[in-house]
Parts: C-alpha cells; structure tokens; sequence
C-alpha cells in the first residue's frame, strides 16, 4: 500500500459516523477508499444503509489533513499498518464482519499456520488463577502457540509473561494508540512483549482514551484466535463480553470452573453452566478441542480419579458410554431413558468428576 493510498484509508476510518462494517461496504461498492472519498454524493445515496448524514462526514476535508498527520506519526515510529484485504492482515479476522479495516502493529508478529488462542479473565485474578494460566501455557508450549491478551492488570500480564517465559510468541491488544502504554505500571514489559511479538490496535494515536474502547478492543481478542480461555472472571465484566463476542464469531471458548462460593469464579462457572464454553479442567483438553495433533505431542502421563463416586442415573451413563464409545447428546438420552435436560446436567457434573470430555458437535465420551 503506498502512503496516498494509506492517507485515503485513515481519512476513511476517521469518520465518525463510519464503522468498520459500513467502510467495507462503501468500499466493496466503490472499489477502494480513494473511490469512496470521490465518489458522487448521489451514488453513494443510492447505497443500501447509507444516509444523508454519513455521506456530509465523507466530504469534510479535516479527515485528510488528520489521516497525513497520523502517517506522520506512524512513519516516524516503524509502525505496521494491516489493511483488511492484505495478506498479512491475520486471517481469522478476515472473517469477522466487524473486524477493523485498519490494523497498526508494533513489534515481531508472525501468525501466518500459527495456532492462537486468547487467554482473558479479572484484573483482580486469584493464586489458584495465576497457578492454572501459567500452568496451561506450559503444557500447551511445545504446540508452540501465539498467545493473545489485553495487555490489562491480573490475567492478561500472567498470561503475557508466562508465555515469554515458555518462549512463545504473544500479542498485547491494545484499548489505545501506540503512542502509549496502558497501564502505565506494564511499560517495562513492553520491550520483551515486541521481542516475542507485539502489539496491535485500531486506535490512532490521537485517540481519546475512553472506556468503551476496552469493549470494542475486545472483538479483535476474540476474533484472531482459535479460541478464547476464560481463566477467572466475576458475574460481569470484560472478559465475558470477550465471550459473547467469540461465541458470535462461531469460536470455541472455554472456562475454568471454580467453587460456587468464589466470586472469581461466578462467571466462568456461568458461561458453563448455560453451555456458553467447554469445561476446561485439563490443559490438554485444548489441544484435544481444537483438533492439534496430539501424535506430535510429548504428552505428560493424565492420572485419572480414582475412585470417584457416581450417582446410579450416573454410572448408567458411564456404562452406556463405555460399551458403545463416544455419542451424540441426543442418542444418550434416548438409549438411556433420561430426559434431554437431565442428561445435559448429569455431563455435566461427570465432566467436572473428570471421567467424560466433550468432543465438538455435543460428542461425549469417557477419558
């Protein structure tokens, strides 16, 4: 992209009352950002969903002069910028009708046949939450997948650092420019951060940094990876948006269980609970969920249970399993007289036992 046609997509993502979803419709229609900052004021009514007021914003001449002063800054920092239609754009975001049109990017990322998962959860994250993130991150290691995270107090920086530890590659999304880090206290991991990846945002520099702009920060978490782990979380905030917006994009997410008595735990035991993430009790079940080849994999010996205690509705559910392999939630059901709802709680509650998994497509079977 050449710095006239860079200056044309800033001028176009500098228009308040253009979105992510209504650019790339204006430029599918018209065939570049150039196309749509010349085309004629009636054509582009004729847009379905474009309207008077989107169109007076396209013809302010204060978008050009701001997108020239931001090259400036982009040019003078080494910043990468990833346009929605280039190669090096991550792939998965391609696919996400809201993605941003424009990406900037510092440090060394490489997602080309990488395998990514983002890790979210509290800023306020527990010792038992610390001890499973860099736990999971050094069992799935020799994977060798990209971590993402939000760069934010408690989970994200566990998550970030352990994955430096284990040398692997991790991204810091960022709610801001890349003019500046937030928050402040995290600026000393920002060199290491850029030496085993980087970071990247949406945001200019100019940017006013605003509150919301951690939710929409969100869709991009969500939408580079595989999946996204919810390692703590409380009945609201960031990391169950991060989710939701995961789930809307046809992603796998998984949460970690905890104590119904542990307010750190309520929101990931929720997600579970109305079938919004897989159980995620085991490291390995990642690897197993995603379909990562497990045959290359120097995979540490799993010690079942032993000797756990299964209710009768139960062990007829696990005999049932035993003599007939993995099965469908519905086939349970019918073949062991149990209603459909009763069924689905009963996995439930054997998942969290340790003697069944979940396989893609409502699958079960014993470990």
């Amino acid at each position: 992209m050449t710095d006239q046609d860079l200056i044309h997509v800033l001028a176009l993502q500098h228009i308040p009352k253009i979105g992510d979803v209504i650019a790339k419709k204006l430029i599918n229609h018209c065939g570049s950002a150039e196309g749509v900052l010349k085309e004629k004021k009636a054509n582009l009514l004729k847009i379905d969903g474009i309207g008077l007021t989107t169109v007076k914003g396209i013809f302010d001449s204060t978008h050009i002069k701001a997108a020239e002063d931001e090259l400036r800054f982009i040019k003078a920092n080494d910043i990468v910028s990833l346009y929605f239609t280039d190669e090096d754009y991550p792939e998965k975001l391609k696919h996400c009708i809201d993605s941003p049109i424009l990406l900037f990017q510092s440090g060394h990322i490489t997602l080309e046949k990488k395998r990514i998962i983002s890790i979210v959860g509290t800023r306020k994250i527990t010792t038992y939450g610390v001890a499973f993130c860099e736990k999971l991150i050094e069992q799935l290691s020799s994977f060798d997948p990209v971590i993402v995270s939000g760069f934010a107090y408690g989970t994200d920086i566990t998550a970030h650092k352990s994955a430096i530890k284990n040398n692997l590659q991790t991204i810091g999304c960022l709610a801001h420019g890349l003019n500046q880090i937030y928050p402040k206290s995290h600026k000393k991991y920002r060199v290491d951060v850029e030496k085993h990846g980087g970071f990247l945002t949406d945001f200019w520099s100019s940017a006013t940094f605003d509150r919301n702009n951690f939710l929409k920060r969100n869709r991009i978490i969500a939408g580079i990876s595989d999946a996204t782990i919810v390692i703590e979380s409380a009945e609201k905030g960031g990391s169950l948006v991060t989710a939701d917006i995961a789930n809307s994009y046809n992603r796998d997410v998984f949460a970690v269980p905890g104590r119904v008595t542990d307010t750190q735990s309520i929101g990931c035991n929720n997600l579970i609970k109305t079938q919004q993430a897989h159980v995620l009790s085991n490291p390995l079940d990642i690897a197993y969920m995603l379909n990562w080849q497990l045959e290359d994999h120097k995979k540490a010996p799993i010690q079942k249970q032993l000797f756990v205690e299964l209710t009768s509705e139960e062990k007829v559910i696990y005999k049932y399993l035993k003599e007939n392999g993995k099965q469908l939630l519905d086939v349970i059901a019918l073949n062991c007289q149990m209603p459909i709802f009763k069924i689905a709680s009963m996995l439930l509650t054997m998942e969290l036992k340790g003697v069944i998994r979940p396989l893609p497509g409502k699958l079960f079977e014993i470990i």
